[in-house]
């Protein structure tokens, strides 16, 4: 079983291993703690282009690692708006801050976002605790 200790408690989270938060009328995207350790060193992240329009749980972007490639979804439909693009130059943030500098892109959604989306954080620990 992995520690699945930072988990913040104010972050809504996918199955697939993505965090988001509301931001006024946008959303932020990046992957969690648990993902960027089973990545392992983050290399490159292929950022999509601003206004590039994206369903709900569709592929945004692809990371590569030292161990695999990998997508990140969209845990909402949407466009585009931002894409963190220190990460060009420094990919590795995503392993080193995954919920502050690590950030990868931000979404302007398609329709209200609910209250709730997503995974609670205790939702989310418990799935990543399930893990084999």
């Amino acid at each position: 079983m992995t520690d699945p200790t930072n988990i913040p408690k104010e972050l809504r989270y996918t199955s697939e291993h993505e965090w988001f938060r509301v931001e006024g009328s946008e959303v932020v995207v990046g992957i969690t703690d648990y993902a960027q350790r089973q990545l392992t060193d983050v290399v490159f992240v292929g950022l999509p282009a601003v206004g590039k329009a994206v369903a709900e749980h569709a592929t945004v972007l692809t990371l590569e690692s030292v161990k695999t490639v990998s997508d990140v979804y969209a845990p909402v439909a949407g466009t585009v708006t931002a894409v963190n693009d220190q990460l060009k130059a420094h990919p590795e943030y995503v392993n080193q801050d995954p919920y502050g500098k690590g950030w990868i892109f931000r979404l302007a959604p398609a329709a209200a976002v609910p209250g709730d989306p997503g995974l609670s954080a205790e939702q989310y620990r418990a799935q990543v605790e399930s893990a084999p």
